[in-house]
């Protein structure tokens, strides 16, 4: 029976396959910061030195010894310390270069690795949670694994500057050491302690931070409604309210951060303080001289920082563990090591040339046989079966709720289904979500989304520019170009709050007709159109040769165009045929078509 790690050793199991990726690079930084943090106890040696010979040369000349030698020792030490202090200083230099190159490195690493997951993994999936809590994972957790692979190379010379400060100091006075290193026993005990606190606490405040940015960017995305219905006191209101809750939870993090930092520093300030009344009374007693008293007074200060910081590592390795769950929660269900497996990141030189895309299968017939799918709720389509053939306009009506846009969500694999197949030109579609894109397929959903660009990048999203022009003329928004700022170069604001609902639908339209694919998906778009521009469309499609449609509408201008019409009932395909064959035939059919007259 295996057993799954706990999250100390799943944090360090992650990271170390991070650490690796480039391990020349880490290994090097390694290296190099453990000869900045060790080199201090080499200077205090020197400085150890110096203060021994000096007080050698004053007892020489009290016994009236030559005095030369000594100080020539003196000098020595002095020219050592000089040494050690130049070549640290060209170490740190070479070390912070280095450090930025493996910091953004392994950055890029991570963000490339979820990403490329989301964008390109086998399958359907959505977003756990909201489009502003994907953001503060790719921001802040990715940050907080980089402050963690810098206390791992931190780490290693602080510890040996530890150890080499604590073999020193007990060469010299045993019992005042085992003082000093009294507070790091008592530092972990203590934060092994406050684990469960510190992983609550950080995760709380990523999640307030969370939902604060996601109602942000809801509401610049409903501006006109909100003004509409006189609401700005109510969205305020309620902003106040989330930025309480994010205020409240980051003071908390924030508050026991510095509480962490301050039981820390006056542990070892208390000890700090001792040692040095009991070297002091040892200097005046004359068990300890003045060159080790000086070794004691150097060494301590950064040994007590290294225990400090032994401390803040324990509290990062915690909030790093939580910075692995949140980014595995958005990637569900991809195998542990996704996060930080290995790939190239061309931080350097340029990437290779993209692959020529597989050629593509000209449509001949999509047929989908027994469709199942349901939301968590239980709403959804059920056994639902049909083939739409090429050059056709098929129509999928029913009722609100009644599946429609489900089941062209199922059917382009933008959401899991639960049995069924689809086939293209009689080959199954193991992948919808991969394959059912253009050029096989392009989709336009019924509320579309449109990035804070100009419409004519909104509508190429790197498509060929002479496809523009066509697209723009079929979806009808040539008359529209006239009366904005700029034409094709307006800008179109924050998904598209500068256009009409017309508008929008339409810069969808041509989106998708830009992309020159075979089969057509329109998810209601029609809805936000007048009849007579909406005629427009359709009559454009129709001039078209070859053009296949899948189209979900309830408006007589798309119905009455049809080759054949699908009704659904309930999640139910109850009626499929031409418009004069289910009016005469379907209750229901008769029911849509009166409610539209």
């Amino acid at each position: 029976m295996t057993t799954s790690p706990s999250p100390q050793g799943r944090t360090l199991a992650l990271s170390a396959r991070l650490f690796v990726y480039r391990p020349w690079l880490f290994a090097v930084n390694l290296l190099l910061w453990g000869l900045v943090h060790a080199a201090p106890a080499l200077l205090t040696l020197a400085v150890s030195a110096v203060f021994g010979r000096l007080d050698e040369a004053e007892r020489l000349r009290g016994s009236g010894q030559p005095i030369d030698p000594a100080l020539t020792a003196a000098w020595v030490a002095v020219a050592g310390f000089a040494l050690v202090r130049v070549a640290r200083f060209s170490v740190f230099y070479g070390g912070f270069r280095l450090w930025v190159e493996l910091s953004y490195t392994l950055d890029a690493l991570v963000r490339r690795n979820l990403l490329a997951y989301l964008l390109t993994a086998p399958g359907s999936r959505r977003l756990p949670d909201t489009p502003a809590e994907a953001v503060s994972r790719f921001r802040d957790d990715v940050d907080d694994v980089a402050n963690y692979t810098e206390i791992w190379v931190d780490a290693w010379g602080l510890l040996i500057y530890s150890v080499i400060a604590v073999v020193l100091m007990a060469r010299v006075d045993p019992l005042i050491t085992a003082l000093v290193c009294a507070p790091l026993a008592l530092i972990v005990v203590f934060m092994q302690r406050l684990s469960p606190v510190i992983r609550t606490y950080r995760r709380r405040m990523r999640e307030a931070t969370a939902r604060v940015t996601d109602f942000i960017g809801e509401t610049f995305g409903a501006v006109g409604a909100v003004k509409l219905a006189a609401r700005e006191g109510g969205m305020v209101a309620h902003l106040t309210a989330l930025g309480e809750v994010r205020r409240q939870a980051a003071l908390r993090d924030v508050l026991l951060t510095e509480l962490i930092q301050g039981v820390n520093t006056n542990m070892v300030n208390v000890i700090v303080g001792l040692v040095l009344l009991l070297g002091a009374s040892r200097v005046r007693g004359g068990s300890m001289d003045v060159a080790d008293f000086v070794l004691f007074i150097g060494l301590l200060p950064r040994l007590a920082r290294s225990m400090g910081f032994f401390g803040h590592a324990i509290a990062s390795h915690r909030r790093t563990g939580v910075s692995y769950d949140r980014m595995e929660r958005l990637l569900q269900d991809a195998p542990r090591p996704t996060i930080v497996a290995h790939h190239p990141v061309y931080l350097r030189e340029d990437p290779p040339a993209v692959a020529p895309a597989p050629r593509p299968l000209p449509l001949r017939d999509l047929r989908v046989e027994g469709l199942t799918a349901h939301h968590p709720g239980g709403a959804g389509v059920t056994d639902v079966s049909f083939t739409v053939r090429r050059g056709e306009f098929v129509v999928v009506t029913g009722r609100i709720g009644s599946g429609k846009t489900t089941l062209l969500r199922a059917l382009l694999g933008l959401m899991p289904h639960a049995s069924g197949r689809i086939l293209w030109n009689g080959e199954e579609v193991t992948d919808p979500a991969t394959f059912l894109v253009p050029p096989h397929t392009a989709y336009t959903a019924q509320l579309p989304g449109l990035f804070s660009e100009t419409l004519r990048e909104n509508v190429l999203t790197g498509a060929d520019e002479e496809r523009l022009e066509r697209a723009v003329r079929l979806a009808v928004l040539e008359p529209d170009l006239a009366g904005l700022p700029a034409g094709l170069d307006t800008q179109v604001g924050a998904r598209g709050v500068k256009l009409s609902g017309g508008q929008v639908q339409r810069t969808a339209v041509a989106r998708m007709l830009a992309q020159h694919a075979d089969l057509l998906v329109f998810d209601d778009v029609s809805s936000a159109l007048d009849a007579r521009t909406e005629a427009l469309l359709w009559e454009g499609l129709f001039r078209e040769e070859g053009t296949t449609c899948l189209v979900v509408s309830h408006r007589r201008a798309a119905l009455t165009r049809a080759d054949r019409i699908l009704i659904l009932e309930g999640g139910r395909l109850t009626g499929e045929g031409t418009l004069p064959e289910l009016l005469e035939r379907s209750a229901e059919m008769r029911a849509l078509w009166a409610e539209e007259g």
